[in-house]
């Protein structure tokens, strides 16, 4: 996310301001074209992809929301369910430590820093152009909103609560589609990053 938070220190290209300009005639020099005429201001091309980050999101959350609440009615306290012979069961547990069961003593924590990383990336939204990073960042959010709403709601108790993991693949922990969202949201911001490609559509070269 520390590309995520160096797009949001940036002030916005269409109403920022060049403070070399306080005198009038420098900037006049900088901007003027060839033919006399002010250079027009460079903007983010396109427009803002806030409408697919939250669809995106929204469509990750009612996906993991359901399967949770169809794996607690169908298969929680019953014998795990074959999928792929032995390779990959459905087999309900509750975890209450972070992704693939790591922490289980920092359930609060796990909590504040979901609950951190959603604020984070509503905060970004307001400069989001790249429909890569839309996809990306919703399905962060909406991993996020799922995990983050059985912290809240389920038991032992408020930003306590355990999460329910159903994929249990052989050999591997037991996970669920709020953490299979999450992970394949960073995965794509790591290669947007390593592309080059900022949230507002710009492209840079180190």
């Amino acid at each position: 996310m520390a590309e995520a938070e160096r797009i949001i220190g940036t002030p916005d290209s269409a109403g920022a301001e060049d403070p070399a300009a306080s005198d009038g005639s420098a900037a006049a020099d900088d901007t003027a074209m060839p033919d006399g005429s002010a250079a027009p201001e460079e903007r983010p091309r396109g427009r803002r992809r806030i409408f697919a980050l939250f669809v995106v999101a929204v469509l990750a959350y009612l996906l993991d929301l359901g399967s949770k609440m169809l794996v607690v009615a169908k298969l929680e306290g019953r014998e795990p369910i074959p999928v792929i012979g032995d390779l990959l069961r459905f087999d309900a547990i509750r975890n209450p430590g972070a992704a693939f069961g790591m922490g289980e003593a920092f359930t609060i924590i796990f909590t504040c820093i979901a609950a951190a990383v959603i604020v984070v990336i509503i905060r970004l939204a307001r400069k989001l152009y790249s429909l890569p990073w839309a996809i990306a960042l919703g399905l962060l959010l909406g991993g996020a909103l799922g995990n983050l709403t059985d912290r809240i709601f389920r038991s032992p108790g408020v930003f306590e609560g355990a999460v329910v993991d159903f994929i249990a693949p052989a050999n591997f922990a037991v996970f669920n589609l709020a953490d299979s969202a999450i992970v394949c949201g960073g995965i794509l911001i790591v290669i947007l990053s390593f592309r080059g490609l900022d949230p507002d559509g710009t492209v840079h070269k180190d």
